[in-house]
């Protein structure tokens, strides 16, 4: 079975956006592992807003990558041979079937009520979150709707020169010494 990996930027009181939706305190001077991750992932998950900022330069921000789910139940069909859109009536059978199939790990990439419905579904199997040096105080916090505990085990952490620090989570009922590669 394929892992989903959410993998993204936080501020360090939790929030992935500022109060305007704003992603300009993300820093963005060095790769901070992005490269070698790419090389363990072909498929991304995107949420509708994420997916219009990069809409028309798919390409061009994510190269590598085999193809792209957005979830969404506005979106029109997209004509982009990477991307299909998942709605809200297929979700659970489309992304079991897409967990089932041939292929590497899945970037998680966002957004906010997405990666909550991954976590309710307890589909995600690990979180490598950037908690990046600034406190945004509002904005789009990483969690919502949470309902229920989720327990994670802390299996790496990275400190850059910057002070980013990297968090490196395994959901716990998921997480096997001797099938997890820490080596992302």
């Amino acid at each position: 079975m394929r892992k989903v990996v959410l993998n993204l930027a936080v501020s360090l009181d939790g929030f992935i956006e500022g109060p305007n939706g704003e992603y300009d305190w993300c820093l963005t001077d060095q790769d901070y592992g992005m490269a070698e991750f790419f090389t363990t992932t072909d498929t991304i998950f995107i949420g509708r807003k994420s997916y219009e900022m990069v809409a028309g330069m798919e390409d061009e921000y994510f190269p590598a990558i085999q193809k792209i789910y957005v979830f969404s139940d506005t979106l029109s069909p997209v004509a982009h041979e990477k991307v299909e859109v998942v709605t809200k009536d297929s979700f659970d059978n489309e992304v079991k079937a897409i967990l089932n199939s041939e292929g590497a790990n899945i970037w998680m990439f966002g957004g906010a009520s997405l990666i909550s419905a991954f976590i309710e579904r307890k589909m995600i199997s690990q979180m490598i979150l950037s908690v990046h040096p600034v406190i945004l105080g509002g904005g789009k916090p990483l969690f919502q709707n949470i309902t229920s505990k989720v327990d994670l085990l802390l299996v790496d952490t990275k400190t850059y020169d910057t002070g980013l620090v990297q968090l490196n989570y395994v959901l716990k009922p998921e997480f096997d010494h001797a099938l997890f590669d820490t080596t992302l």
